[in-house]
Formats: structure tokens, sequence, C-alpha cells
């Protein structure tokens, strides 16, 4: 697979990078950022992957969260793909919460979105291949996100539990195919039959995965704004309680849905990623 340096920056003794590449997937050129730690040993190190959510690309997290001092500490790539295909000749939509910057991470099967739509498989398969072609790692990996990204990390992890060590999420969207974001979503990309949207829903995904449970940490702040009509977490929590699940849901009081949440805690997140991982 061919792929193309944008930028390098040293970044707490290790490499912020940006790359760009044609991805057969997604049928158009994609960008994605990578943050490689200095080395500890000669032990190819562990990936932890980040989905952002509505609006965000690459670059949002590597320039918000904070996140590369203590990866750098902990020994831990980090892989930020865009949320979306993006370009001239991809399906867009004026709303925010449809079209590019707005993905959901999931194989769109309605036109026009079906064309390029399929984060499912470039997250799945694509990129973790682009990722060893490029850099020396582990087949250890976790996954972590924000909102449609929280989604997008529990759906991929409940639904590929062999892959991943660990699975946490800020303010994720936890049941989409019954909230506003998520049926908007799945009724473009994958139309009205909404039997075919439980695959995507990790409520449901929960429930049916019949799989050694992933440790999982949710956090959620209770000034989000997105909180009762949007996210409901506890609705998660209650059927990981159910089912033998290891969910630990956390409620921070006064966050809201900014990055400034994600940066006051992203720590805790990578350390908890970061015991599993070298367990």
């Amino acid at each position: 697979m061919s792929i193309e340096l944008l930028e390098e920056h040293r970044l707490f003794g290790g490499w912020q990078q940006r790359y760009r590449h044609h991805s057969s997937s997604l049928n158009c050129t994609m960008t994605f950022s990578l943050y490689l730690p200095p080395p500890r040993d000669d032990a190819p190190p562990p990936v932890l992957y980040w989905l952002s959510g509505l609006t965000c690309n690459d670059e949002n997290f590597t320039q918000k969260a904070g996140a590369q001092r203590v990866a750098a500490e902990l020994g831990l790539v980090l892989v930020m793909p865009d949320t979306s295909p993006r370009g001239d000749g991809v399906a867009d939509d004026p709303g925010y919460d449809l079209g590019q910057g707005a993905g959901f991470y999931l194989n769109a099967t309605q036109a026009p979105w079906s064309a390029h739509y399929r984060m499912y498989d470039y997250l799945n398969d694509e990129l973790p291949a682009l990722v060893r072609q490029q850099v020396s790692v582990s087949d250890r990996q976790s996954i972590c996100g924000h909102s449609m990204g929280g989604h997008g990390a529990l759906m991929l992890a409940l639904r590929n539990p062999q892959r991943y060590c660990s699975v946490s999420a800020f303010a994720p969207i936890v049941n989409p195919s019954q909230v506003p974001w998520g049926r908007k979503a799945f009724t473009a990309y994958l139309g009205s039959d909404e039997s075919q949207w439980l695959a995507y829903d990790s409520c449901h995904l929960l429930t049916s995965t019949p799989a050694t449970a992933l440790p999982m940490l949710v956090d959620q702040g209770d000034s989000d704004q997105f909180l009762p009509d949007q996210l409901q977490p506890s609705k998660l929590a209650e059927l990981a309680d159910q089912h033998g699940w290891s969910l630990t849901l956390r409620t921070q009081p006064g966050y809201d849905h900014s990055y400034f949440f994600i940066a006051s805690f992203i720590e805790d997140h990578l350390r908890f990623h970061a015991a599993h991982l070298f367990a």
C-alpha cells in the first residue's frame, strides 16, 4: 500500500506523524495521525486506536487531548483515524450529523453512501494492516473514542472481542438505534429495516456476543448537554451488569461534552489500557 508522510514532529521523545494514503475500502484518499513513543526495549509496542466524534478529523485528538505525554511514558502507539471518507466525489449532507465527518464507523448499504462509507472495514482490516506495514507494533491492541467515536470503539470491540485487550469511551452513543443521531444516520446509511441496524448497536451487541467479556471503562460528564437524549450510557452499564461484562461507568460532576472533559481524564484511560495491553 502506498503511503505518504505529510508531517512529523518530535514530541516527548517520540514522534507525532500524519499520513495520507488511498483507501481501497473507502475508495478515496484518507489521512490518519500516529504517535510513536520512544522505544523502551526491543519488543514491538502495543497500539491504542482512538475514534473521534461528529465533525472531527484525525487531528482533533492529536492536538487537544494531551495524550502523548502519558503514551510516551507507557510505551503506547496511538493511532487516530479520520471519522469518515473525504473528498469532492464523496457523498455529503448539509447537516453536521450525516455525511463527511459523520461516518458512524459502519459499512453503508444504501446509495449514495455505499460507494464510500465503509468505515467498519477500513478500521477493522485496512488501517491496522497499513499501520503494521509502516511501523513495528505488536499484535496487542485496544480501542477508545468519544461520542460517535465512543459508539465506534464499543461496537468494534464488541463485534471483535478477540482482537482487543480492552475498550473505553468518553460520552459514547451506546444505543444508536434508539436515539436521534443514530436513527438519522442508520436510516440514511443502512435503510429503513431496523433489524439491519442492530449489528452496529452496542446495547444489542453486548447482550448477544457469546465471547469472553472485555474490560470496559466509560466516562460521562453529568453536565453534558447530549446526555439525556443521545448518550444514555447507564443503559449499557445496566446490560453489562446483567450479562456479566466488566464495565466501569464513571459519572464526572460538572463536565460537558468537550475536549476539556477528554483532556481531564485521558490519562486514566491510557493507564487503564496499558494495564491490559502489557498484562
